[in-house]
């Protein structure tokens, strides 16, 4: 990853070694000044929560690191640039809360697969929405003497609930909900990953197994400090402590680097989403082939110029570009360099090229 500061930039990046240690920097100290105000001043700092912290602190560098890779790529600046055009579009809102929200796409995969989705990726977003507030200091609770909590956030009184009541029911449980939701989830992704042909066909054990096994882990061990203190009256509490700490530091810092990483960089399909509604609405390229529209222009176009900027050439000598052919027309003129008979010329539809998810 090239991220070094040249002298063109701003003064402020050339203070830093790399554009990554420049938007790191700047990212602690944000989370330092929240955590001042939010804990007032560090008086109500959770030291038994030290750990999660650490292990959030690297999970995000490993974020800001992989993400920083992934934009230096030329597509994706380019996606980048011209998705912050892109961003204020009416039907943000939308995109927004049917792909990330729903998982619309996933739904049209099946209602198993988007069932499943559904609990793993939400039950790990409310976790740390929960977590994060908690291990910063910026939200927790003082009781008065009749009973009722104060749930404070970012230094302020926000909200007070009774003790026995349903939202400090839900406050208590939350975790425990997350937790029972993650283990669904995972538990149907390993049976449909053992049962389904495909799948099993296209998985490894440490790429599409492991992440499962590591929420699983975290959830269950959750899940075991609760039983122990309601029921067990906190028999190996200290202990079972320790272990789901150690199991939610290790998720945390392999996230960023393993197919988990999806779930934070998830929104950024709304980039991709927005650009091409958006210019598909300008103009679609008609297929050289077949002249069926299969793509807006401007995509087109930047994919070709992209190829130039690494050097990568796929002008052919029937006077067209591979990116100017559909799918369908390009898979079968790779075809015919090899069979030697025109294949792409064929007007014939291949059975599956309009499949679904």
């Amino acid at each position: 990853m090239n991220t070094k500061v040249n002298q063109n930039q701003p003064s402020i990046q050339r203070a830093f070694a790399s554009r990554f240690a420049m938007h790191m920097f700047f990212t602690i100290l944000i989370l330092f000044i929240m955590t001042y105000v939010g804990s007032r001043m560090f008086t109500h700092m959770d030291l038994n929560l030290y750990g999660y912290m650490v292990g959030t602190l690297v999970f995000l560098i490993g974020l800001f690191y992989r993400f920083l890779s992934w934009s230096e790529r030329p597509p994706a600046k380019l996606m980048i640039k011209k998705g912050k055009k892109l961003i204020f579009r009416k039907k943000t809102v939308k995109t927004t809360t049917t792909d990330i929200g729903m998982q619309r796409f996933i739904w049209n995969r099946g209602i198993y697969r988007w069932f499943q989705h559904m609990m793993m990726g939400w039950g790990v977003i409310i976790s740390c929405l929960v977590t994060f507030p908690l291990v910063f200091g910026w939200m927790y609770f003082t009781m008065d003497d009749n009973g009722v909590y104060t749930v404070v956030f970012m230094g302020l009184n926000l909200i007070k609930i009774s003790a026995d009541g349903f939202l400090a029911f839900l406050f208590y449980n939350s975790l425990n909900i997350t937790a029972i939701m993650v283990i669904t989830g995972a538990s149907m992704a390993i049976y449909r990953r053992l049962k389904n042909m495909q799948a099993r066909a296209e998985q490894t054990v440490i790429f599409d197994f492991m992440p499962l096994y590591m929420l699983l882990f975290v959830s269950i061990s959750g899940l075991l400090l609760t039983v122990s203190n309601v029921f067990f009256h906190g028999f190996l509490q200290p202990e079972l402590s320790l272990v789901h700490q150690f199991s939610v530091i290790v998720t945390l810092i392999y996230l960023p680097f393993g197919k988990l990483a999806h779930i934070p960089m998830r929104p950024l399909g709304i980039y991709v989403k927005n650009y091409r509604e958006h210019y598909a609405k300008q103009s679609m390229k008609k297929c050289k082939v077949c002249s069926s529209e299969f793509v807006s222009t401007e995509q087109s176009n930047d994919v070709i110029d992209v190829l130039n900027q690494n050097a990568i050439q796929f002008k052919k000598e029937e006077g067209f570009h591979l990116a100017e052919l559909c799918l369908p027309c390009r898979r079968n003129y790779r075809i015919s360099k090899f069979s030697g008979v025109k294949t792409h010329l064929t007007k014939a539809k291949e059975a599956n090229q309009d499949a679904r998810g």
